[in-house]
């Protein structure tokens, strides 16, 4: 199974590849999609640069799920408001392209790479260098990503079985139908 984690930002917005064979990982890419030479001003170019940036991997790296870092609010409502659509604009290039998308917060994702959920960037980056046995530490953002993509490997599998095991019903109430509220 081959699975993409992305890191969303609006401007610099992670992505990491790896193939998942049983336990075993194996680092395939990573790196980042930028808009820092579009004008600050220009959301709308911002979001299509990360929109097509996301397709282009997706197209390139052929996964077969995906996973995405949970928006946290932050302390200026201004800057949560601009990264939540950063990651709609991800969210939307992968479901575009029919992937199944898997959601993780930052903490459960430190959880399952660093094994403390309040661990650093740069302790992140260096257990994502020793899982996938790469040869340096992998930039802040592409550690990131790469860290959604382990914890998908590893919680993922585990979370679809025990969904299949309990009988859960989704509550529908305030939900969106045929695309209306109700």
């Amino acid at each position: 199974m081959r699975i993409l984690g992305i890191d969303p930002g609006l401007q610099t917005t992670g992505f990491g590849v790896v193939d998942v064979d049983g336990h075993a990982l194996q680092y395939v890419a990573s790196g980042t999609i930028t808009t820092g030479h579009i004008e600050r001003g220009d959301l709308p170019a911002r979001l299509k640069v990360l929109f097509d940036g996301i397709t282009e991997v997706r197209d390139r790296y052929q996964p077969d799920a995906a996973s995405v870092e949970i928006v946290f609010v932050n302390v200026n409502p201004q800057a949560t408001l601009l990264l939540g659509q950063a990651r709609g604009a991800c969210v939307t290039a992968l479901v575009a392209c029919a992937l199944p998308v898997a959601e993780y917060t930052a903490l459960q994702m430190k959880q399952a790479v660093a094994g403390y959920g309040r661990a650093g960037k740069a302790e992140v980056q260096e257990m994502v260098k020793r899982l996938l046995k790469l040869p340096g530490v992998p930039g802040k953002d592409a550690a990131d990503a790469l860290g959604l993509a382990i914890t998908h490997a590893h919680v993922g599998a585990s979370i679809s079985r025990i969904a299949g095991a309990t009988a859960t019903t989704k509550k529908t109430t305030g939900a969106y139908r045929a695309g209306r509220a109700y």
